[in-house]
């Protein structure tokens, strides 16, 4: 690929940091991606993006076969590459998206196993904590499981940000959409105490609700380690992560409510269908909510003999 046409790929990385204010790592995801596609493309000889046809885009994803790459990374890859000659269209640098109309192989879709209600009891039982580092990581379990926060959106909070009063806490989630989320009791007073200790982990000017040792915004992957020993700490059997918390939030609350469309706003979802993989109901629940709800589902008490 001859570097006049390389240069349009970073105008495109640049097209999704500032226009779309995609999250840094789907930008990462979109450029890895991508990079690889330039490898596929110069082993191929194509200079120029309009080369890219759509017979070539089918020798592409045959060949991702042939690597043994899953149904999902396929799927991943096709779709970033969509974007980019979408992109392309737009620039006028090609006349046609030669993935358009292209499918990708159906991924199988694997729901993640929530934490039960004890579980999660057992989980955030911190009477005993009493150092600054293990104070924020309840405050950080606790607000997660009460808000059904995604990571990033945890770890973007600022002091600020929650109203105690209210209980509530706006995020901005995927899309740069806001959504004010409901914060419970629990969450809050564990926030609160680890507000009280927070000033010997940080300077007075940072603002980032939750820090590093280091007295910085604490990182994702330092999140994902801390939720993985507090899971041992308190010898639970089950690996914790934050997108399990996550799910388990989704979970209990439809378990308990029923209410799909409450479940996908509190989530920040655009598809009611995101969240229908994203939960669990068992079809014991299910059946409950069926006798329950429907009109003709009631069985009769004095059938005709």
């Amino acid at each position: 690929m001859k570097p006049n046409q390389q240069q349009y790929l970073e105008q495109f990385v640049n097209h999704l940091k500032n226009e779309r204010r995609l999250s840094a790592h789907t930008v990462s995801n979109y450029s890895r991606d991508l990079q690889q596609f330039i490898v596929y493309c110069d082993e191929k000889d194509i200079a120029h993006w309009h080369e890219c046809n759509v017979y070539f885009m089918r020798a592409f994803i045959a060949s991702m076969y042939r690597k043994g790459l899953s149904g999902r990374s396929i799927q991943r890859h096709i779709s970033a590459v969509r974007s980019f000659f979408a992109y392309l269209v737009r620039e006028e640098i090609v006349k046609t998206n030669p993935v358009v109309g292209l499918t990708a192989p159906k991924a199988e879709r694997k729901l993640p196993s929530p934490l039960d209600v004890d579980q999660v009891s057992r989980l955030l039982d911190g009477n005993a904590i009493d150092t600054p580092v293990l104070i924020r990581d309840l405050a950080m379990l606790e607000l997660m499981y009460s808000s059904g926060l995604r990571l990033a959106e945890l770890i973007s909070l600022n002091i600020d940000d929650l109203d105690f009063n209210e209980g509530t806490v706006p995020v901005t989630g995927k899309g740069a959409k806001t959504r004010v989320l409901p914060v419970g009791k629990y969450a809050i007073d564990r926030v609160q105490r680890w507000l009280s200790v927070r000033g010997s982990m940080c300077a007075p000017a940072e603002r980032s609700l939750f820090v590093s040792g280091r007295g910085r915004r604490i990182s994702a992957r330092n999140v994902q380690e801390r939720f993985r020993l507090w899971g041992v700490r308190q010898a639970s059997d089950s690996h914790i992560h934050p997108h399990r918390l996550r799910h388990s939030f989704a979970s209990h609350l439809l378990e308990s409510s029923g209410d799909l469309r409450a479940v996908q706003e509190l989530l920040g979802h655009s598809d009611i269908s995101t969240t229908q993989i994203y939960t669990h109901l068992d079809f014991q629940h299910l059946a409950q909510v069926y006798d329950r709800a429907h009109p003709r589902a009631k069985k009769r008490r004095n059938a005709v003999k």
